[in-house]
């Protein structure tokens, strides 16, 4: 009884031993891209004039405005500098068309 036991034990356990383990593994680029902005529609989209041509972006879930320094803006701020006009860069993740802005940065302190 014990080998018939011991046996079947073996035959259900043996194929998950021997089972293959597959693994994925995604890259995610963050980019930059510069310009002065020609659009700006708060919490979906930014337009910039780039060297090569207008570009939109689309904002991510979750977007910091931060000035050169470093310095965090907070909506006030935001409100009243992220404006047609102002130079910026934007950290964005993703190619193509499907890029989302994480990041944008004043030119200015």
């Amino acid at each position: 009884m014990k080998k018939l036991l011991l046996s079947m034990v073996l035959a259900v356990a043996a194929p998950v031993a021997w089972a293959q383990v597959s693994e994925t593994t995604t890259t995610t680029t963050t980019t930059e891209g510069n310009g002065t902005i020609t659009e700006y529609t708060p919490g979906s989209t930014i337009i910039l004039k780039e060297t090569s041509g207008p570009r939109t972006y689309r904002f991510g879930k979750t977007v910091t405005y931060v000035t050169r320094s470093g310095k965090v803006l907070d909506a006030d701020m935001v409100r009243t500098r992220i404006k047609v006009g102002v130079p910026v860069r934007v950290h964005y993740v993703g190619t193509g068309d499907s890029v989302l802005v994480d990041r944008v940065i004043l030119d200015e302190d």
